[in-house]
């Protein structure tokens, strides 16, 4: 059978459709390589900032509850 002479979809959806799939392809490859971190390293880096943070507000709040 002889296929219509009219295109059904328009460029702008190709286009955002091939960008949805960049996307996704990306997201999955950040996804995997957080997956893959922890077995390589050890220790998280986001760890270090945290016990940083903690730390400083533990000493403000101390020094706040110590008499003077």
């Amino acid at each position: 059978m002889a296929s219509s002479g009219k295109k059904k979809t328009t460029m702008a959806k190709l286009a955002r459709e091939s960008k949805l799939r960049e996307r996704r392809l990306e997201k999955q490859a950040k996804k995997d390589a957080r997956r893959q971190a922890p077995a390589h390293d050890s220790e998280w880096p986001g760890d270090t900032l945290n016990t940083t943070g903690e730390s400083a507000q533990s000493d403000g709040e101390q020094s706040a509850l110590e008499p003077r």
